[in-house]
């Protein structure tokens, strides 16, 4: 097939790189083999390669920048956990995919697979910046103002192996909306950029402290209009002051919303204005051709489709009702005529929430492949997107989706759940996450309730770390420990769009079955007092969650 067009494209500095740094993770993995190397000595060289110790196993990190990818590197994903997994691959909430089950001595084979498709491991783990996220319909999104991929770019480069960045007080998140929508979470990020309009072009919005785990802050915003030109400087200085000032006597104070949240927003405000008149600014201007060459990278494929391509989509939805039902919830509006965006869901009723099978995995290349420009998007819903699909090839794809069964007709709606690997897998939980997602997704597993509800979001957290996102859900669950019992306590009305905002605790945490009767009140219960029109989201605003507290709380 043709060189990938979506993502930065590898030279021999780069894949040379990747060969010397896999040689020396090599040695280290041979010499804790042996023994010459304790696991305490070893941990910080696993985990800047991105491997984790779990409760049953290795687990691997792959990093996948701003989510997007080919489809070699899709069919490489495929191979490995087919050869060295249980024949699956997770997908995760920052656009990466986690391999569960890794045995240490393969992972230099692994890692070496990997970079044989420009891939790699590298800051998807440790204290340093993690992998940028973006839009998953970056590119092809009608409403976007720049193509956020291109700055996601521009800050990969930047941020990859920064050496004054190396070692920060805790882990550092990023995400890129170039739509003034933010579909990116944002605001729960430690530094969220947001697109807008301006006078003379597009501006940046940017967005500081934000974050979930033990102490959930909503991102305040610093700067309001940010020149391109000043964007890296400006983050730079950003970083600069959270790395001198930053905690790092107390693990559960590291955070940069914890410096933000006892300074002050206007402080810190005053703190990177400072480090920037002090900066030679001239060093880290984005000037047009910089901006320019990255952004040819990214060059759009030919979006010409048959003048009757929407017509021919219109009398599809019209013939078959369960394609027609699909594309209500699974499609996204694109920017050129005659095509659209087509969101994957990785959450059949009763599975497990960003879990794809090998032969899933490589099916979805295939689509790629025939559908799409062989490009694929990972979202951090934990789905998948084919961006540039023609209208009038669309139920073909369905189909070709249904036969993988990958058709479920459920993205944004009440069993599209995002959920946390749990107890499961990870040391760190409280509970396990994935039985109770699999009982959810199968007590609303019927389309026609589904589209009856409407968007309803669920997010499951094992603990308190929040990797499921549980404060952004609409509802959102977390798992915690009572005397040796797996309980969930229930939140309601967290969001991540532009009006974000973090789930407040309903009541009493329940054991998993009386959660899941509890859910299936309150949905009943929402269904019951809603007026015309109204989300979930929107009822729970105007009556205040006492309807809802009652609902989950009644005793038979």
């Amino acid at each position: 097939m043709n060189a990938p067009i979506g993502h930065y494209q590898y030279d021999s500095v780069d894949r040379d790189f990747l060969a010397a740094r896999i040689d020396e993770f090599a040695d280290q993995v041979a010499r804790r083999i042996d023994g010459a190397l304790t696991e305490d000595e070893f941990k910080p060289f696993r985990l800047m390669n991105g491997l984790y110790l779990q409760l049953h196993a290795y687990m691997l990190r792959v990093a996948i920048p701003y989510g997007t990818l080919d489809s070699r590197q899709m069919r490489m994903l495929a191979e490995i956990a087919r050869t060295y997994d249980r024949d699956y691959g997770h997908f995760t909430t920052r656009q990466n995919i986690q391999f569960n089950w890794i045995r240490l001595e393969d992972t230099p084979e692994i890692l070496r697979r990997l970079a044989s498709v420009d891939m790699h491991a590298i800051q998807t783990s440790g204290n340093c910046i993690r992998n940028v996220t973006s839009d998953q319909f970056a590119g092809a999104s009608a409403d976007e103002l720049v193509d956020p991929r291109v700055h996601a770019e521009i800050l990969r480069q930047w941020s990859t192996l920064h050496p004054e960045f190396t070692f920060l007080p805790r882990k550092f998140k990023l995400a890129v909306s170039g739509s003034p929508e933010d579909r990116v979470a944002a605001r729960f990020h430690d530094v969220g950029v947001i697109a807008r309009p301006g006078p003379d072009g597009t501006l940046f919005r940017i967005f500081v402290g934000g974050g979930m785990g033990r102490t959930p802050a909503v991102g305040k915003e610093i700067f309001d209009s940010v020149r391109e030109e000043d964007l890296l400087a400006t983050l730079e200085a950003i970083l600069r002051v959270y790395n001198a000032h930053g905690r790092r006597d107390n693990i559960y104070k590291a955070r940069i919303k914890i410096l933000v949240e006892a300074l002050g927003i206007d402080a810190y405000r005053e703190a990177v204005l400072a480090e920037l008149a002090q900066m030679d600014m001239a060093l880290y201007r984005l000037t047009p051709d910089m901006v320019a060459a990255i952004r040819a990278r990214f060059a759009a494929p030919d979006l010409t489709a048959p003048p009757d391509a929407t017509a021919t989509f219109e009398a599809d939805r019209a013939r078959h009702p369960a394609f027609d039902r699909w594309t209500r919830s699974n499609t996204h509006p694109h920017r050129a005529p005659g095509y659209i965006s087509v969101t994957v869901s990785l959450k059949p009723a009763g599975g497990i929430p960003g879990d794809a099978t090998s032969s899933q995995i490589d099916g979805l290349a295939d689509l790629a492949d025939s559908y799409s420009f062989g490009e694929l998007r990972i979202t951090h819903m934990q789905n998948v997107v084919l961006a540039h699909v023609r209208q009038d090839r669309l139920f073909d794809l369905f189909q070709a989706l249904d036969e993988l069964g990958l058709a479920t007709p459920n993205v944004g709606l009440v069993s599209d759940i995002i959920a946390c690997p749990g107890l499961d897998y990870c040391a760190l939980a409280n509970s396990r996450s994935i039985p109770i997602a699999q009982k959810l997704s199968a007590r609303f597993g019927d389309p026609t309730l589904q589209e009856e509800v409407g968007r309803l979001r669920i997010n499951i957290s094992g603990c308190i770390n929040a990797c499921g996102h549980h404060h952004a859900g609409h509802i959102g669950l977390l798992g915690v420990d009572k005397r040796g019992e797996e309980f969930f306590q229930i939140t309601l009305g967290g969001r991540s769009d532009n009006n974000a905002a973090i789930g407040e605790i309903l009541g009493p945490a329940l054991p998993e079955d009386d959660t899941v009767d509890a859910i299936a009140r309150i949905v009943d219960r929402y269904l019951s007092i809603r007026e015309l029109g109204e989300t979930f989201l929107d009822t729970l605003s105007r009556l205040g969650d006492a309807p809802f507290r009652e609902a989950a709380y009644e005793t038979a």
